[in-house]
């Protein structure tokens, strides 16, 4: 079992498991619960576990470059993937290499470079990040950058790392905004939206077209989810002011029951006066 977590991310280690050393257990006898057709008894054992934190500084070989992202390899091992918004590019810009089918840099440039081979045996030919004003490579001599963690990523027992180059890769100023753009003409104010409450099936279309006409969709369902929250806050008044109107009519029909039955105690009693003044006379 322990040969099945190796380089494997096992949560309750918080890393990947390297290796494991000195297994023993720690019960004479096992347990046996319910139906389990296994023996349970507690383990200890040594391992090591590769564990990276978010803030760490590390250095790995860069093996891609895209003008979207550098690649790259930890211990020869990890994945670590530098987003485009956490490379400085105000001092570096991206080169895109030569072409496959081209008669000057291709097969031949490769045969009378080796050196354009990477370690791995793969030609460089996606391009390169270079410096703006030195035009040097980004990267040491060997190909190794360092970086700082940002993020991990887990996805079928496998670890990845999000990396930034940026001098404060924490700041809210690296985060990704998407693109806004305005629908409406100069000079054309932008179609109203109503203010009823309650829209019909037609409405609702309407607006979700319109939503996946424009580059925002988030718009459209956000307005739709301010409509609902009007819906919902209006049939809650009125079904408090029908608790409160209800309420109301059964204290009056109270008061209106206690008015009768006054009025009729007190034709009881003049009733019996009466008749005693008849009995007297």
């Amino acid at each position: 079992m322990l040969d099945s977590m190796l380089m494997r991310y096992i949560p309750a280690l918080q890393g990947v498991v390297l290796a494991h050393d000195r297994l023993q257990f720690l019960d004479k006898v096992a347990t046996i619960k319910a139906d389990c057709p296994f023996a349970i008894c507690k383990v200890a054992f040594d391992a090591t576990v590769w564990s990276p934190q978010v803030g760490m500084k590390l250095a790995g070989k860069i093996n891609l470059c895209s003008p979207d992202h550098i690649s790259l390899l930890v211990h020869r091992t990890f994945n670590v993937s530098i987003p485009r918004h956490h490379i400085t590019t105000e001092e570096y810009e991206f080169e895109y290499g030569p072409a496959d089918n081209d008669p000057e840099f291709g097969a031949q440039h490769t045969e009378q470079n080796p050196a354009a081979e990477g370690a791995e045996g793969q030609v460089e030919g996606g391009g390169r990040w270079l410096h703006k004003v030195t035009g040097t490579k980004l990267g040491d001599a060997d190909g190794y950058l360092e970086f700082t963690v940002i993020g991990l990523t887990i996805a079928n027992q496998m670890l990845s790392l999000v990396g930034s180059i940026q001098p404060d890769p924490f700041s809210p100023a690296h985060i990704p905004k998407a693109p806004t753009t305005t629908a409406t003409k100069a000079g054309q104010q932008p179609p109203s939206r109503p203010d009823t409450v309650m829209l019909s099936e037609k409405e609702v279309d309407a607006l979700i077209e319109e939503g996946q006409d424009s580059d925002d969709e988030h718009d459209t369902f956000r307005h739709l989810g301010k409509l609902a929250d009007q819906a919902e806050a209006e049939a809650r008044r009125k079904l408090e002011a029908a608790e409160e109107a209800a309420r109301k009519e059964r204290k009056r029909k109270r008061r209106e029951s206690r008015a009768q039955d006054g009025a009729a105690d007190a034709e009881d009693v003049l009733g019996e006066k009466k008749g005693k003044r008849k009995k007297k006379s």
